[in-house]
C-alpha cells in the first residue's frame, strides 16, 4: 500500500508549523496542505522550502480566519471574518465560494511552487453544494483532490471521477489517541493500493490556544506520529510512505 499521512492546518500558527515539519522529520508524515489566508503561512513556507521531502498543498478554507477577497458577503460576519460553522454554507454563493477559493490557490502559485493536492479545512470540499466547485479547480489547476467520498454529506454517484486515493482516513482524530489505534486505523486502509490519513500534530502556542477548539490533542497527535513502533509497524508492514505526486 502506498499511504499519504497528510498533517491539515500548515500555515495556522509557527507552533503548528513547527509540529508538522518535526512529525516529518522524526516521524510518518508525509505530506502538509497550507491555509493561505492564515497568519503564519510565510513561516510554513520558509520551513517547506527548507524540507524539500515534504509535500504541500492547499487546504482550502471558509470557515477560520478571515477571506482574501474582499467582497464576499454570504461568507463572512460583520467583522469581515469567516463565518463560524458550516450552515451558511448551504446557501453561500458559489461565484463568491469560487472566487475565495481561486485566490487561495493563486496565492500559493505565486510563491512558485505547486501544491501537491487540494483539500480543507473542516472538509467542506466534500459539501454537496461545493464539491463540484473543487473539482472543476482541481481540473482548471491540474491538482489530485483528498477523497471526498469519506464523508456524510456528499454521494459518490453525484459526483465524477477525480485523481485521488482510494480510501481515506479521518479517525486519527479527538481525546483517545493512541499508538494502537493509530496502527488499527493504517491495517484497516491496507486492502487499498493507495490511501491516505488526516492528521494534526503541533506544538501548542498562544495563536492554537486562542483559535482552535482542537488544540492540546494535537501534541499526543505529534507524539504518536513520531513513535519507534509506529515506524516500526510501518517498515514490518512494508507500506509504502508517499506523497500525492506518488499516486497518479
Amino acid at each position: 500500500m502506498k499511504l499519504i499521512v497528510n498533517a491539515d492546518d500548515f500555515g495556522y500558527s509557527k507552533g503548528v508549523n513547527l509540529g508538522i515539519v518535526e512529525a516529518h522529520v522524526e516521524g510518518i508524515v508525509t505530506s502538509a496542505t497550507m491555509m493561505m489566508n492564515m497568519p503564519g503561512v510565510e513561516h510554513a513556507f520558509r520551513l517547506a522550502a527548507s524540507t524539500p521531502t515534504l509535500g504541500v498543498g492547499v487546504h482550502l478554507v471558509l470557515t477560520c480566519g478571515s477571506p482574501l477577497e474582499s467582497n464576499v458577503p454570504s461568507l463572512t460576519d460583520e467583522n469581515g471574518s469567516f463565518r463560524r460553522g458550516q450552515a451558511h454554507l448551504a446557501e453561500a454563493s458559489a461565484e463568491e465560494v469560487e472566487r475565495e477559493f481561486t485566490a487561495q490557490l493563486e496565492r500559493f502559485f505565486r510563491t512558485g511552487r505547486k501544491p501537491t493536492h487540494i483539500d480543507s479545512h473542516h472538509h467542506v470540499h466534500a459539501r454537496e453544494t461545493i464539491l463540484p466547485i473543487v473539482l472543476r479547480l482541481a481540473d482548471r489547476f491540474g491538482l489530485p483532490v483528498r477523497y471526498p467520498w469519506a464523508f456524510e454529506q456528499t454521494e459518490r454517484s453525484l459526483t465524477p471521477q477525480v485523481n485521488t486515493t482510494e480510501g481515506f482516513s479521518h479517525h486519527f482524530y479527538g481525546e483517545d489517541l493512541t499508538v494502537d489505534g493509530l496502527i488499527g486505523i493504517i491495517d484497516g486502509l491496507s486492502g487499498h493500493a493507495t490511501a491516505e490519513m488526516m492528521t494534526h500534530p503541533a506544538y501548542i502556542d498562544e495563536e492554537l490556544l486562542r483559535g482552535s477548539s482542537y488544540a492540546i490533542p494535537r501534541t499526543k497527535e505529534l507524539q504518536i506520529l513520531t513513535a519507534p513502533e509506529v515506524k516500526k509497524y510501518i517498515k514490518l508492514k512494508k507500506v509504502q510512505l508517499v506523497t500525492f505526486n506518488e499516486i497518479g
